[in-house]
């Protein structure tokens, strides 16, 4: 995050008041995290620079309905996967930066004694690998994982949000898990280790 002499209250004024400089500023700040969020969402790099692009276009539109309630990066970042969703469901396509904590405890599931084994090889110079796999998950299955897994939406917020019943939502998140538990097994059982962080599939 870029560090700034001005307070976010300044920024967002400079912004209302449609000083370029200000705009520059927000964007500078913030895109690098706005960006990780677009892309566990996109299918390329491309498109989501392209997301966040258009998702800076609505964030400057909306600046004046910020209640300086909650986290204003956290308000940032619904703006940007409520147009995201939007953008795929229009576009009808499928729909980073994250640690390695965050991999594990993410994809890891309570109920299986075996995940421990799994992903105690796994270090944080893997973690673009992991977020490909997450990447080339269908579309179902993708966009439930990360509302679920990063936005911190419950089951019923997702499904409000994608029009589907709580019961979707649970039966996509457990197969989004297998689905990428499955992948890191055939992964790792080429060989990758923390030792041949280099490798990828």
């Amino acid at each position: 995050m870029v560090l700034t002499k001005y307070t976010d209250k300044e920024i967002i004024e400079g912004c209302i008041a449609g000083k370029r400089y200000f705009q520059n500023l927000l964007y500078e700040k913030y895109k690098r995290s706005l960006f990780s969020v677009c892309l566990r969402y996109a299918v390329n790099k491309q498109e989501a620079e392209d997301i966040l692009q258009e998702s800076f276009c609505k964030i400057f539109s909306r600046l004046g309905d910020y209640k300086a309630h909650g986290s204003f990066e956290g308000w940032l970042k619904r703006i940007v996967v409520n147009y995201t969703l939007s953008y795929l469901k229009q576009n009808k396509k499928d729909p980073l930066h994250f640690n390695n904590a965050e991999v594990v405890e993410n994809i890891a599931d309570d109920e299986e004694e075996n995940d421990n084994d799994l992903f105690k090889n796994i270090s944080p110079q893997h973690c673009q690998t992991i977020l490909k796999f997450i990447q080339e998950l269908p579309v179902g299955y993708r966009t439930v994982f990360n509302l679920y897994a990063f936005e911190g939406y419950s089951h019923q917020q997702i499904a409000q949000t994608l029009q589907i019943s709580e019961n979707t939502s649970k039966s996509q998140l457990s197969k989004a898990r297998r689905h990428l538990k499955n992948r890191i097994h055939k992964w790792m059982e080429k060989g990758i280790t923390t030792n041949n962080p280099s490798s990828s599939y």
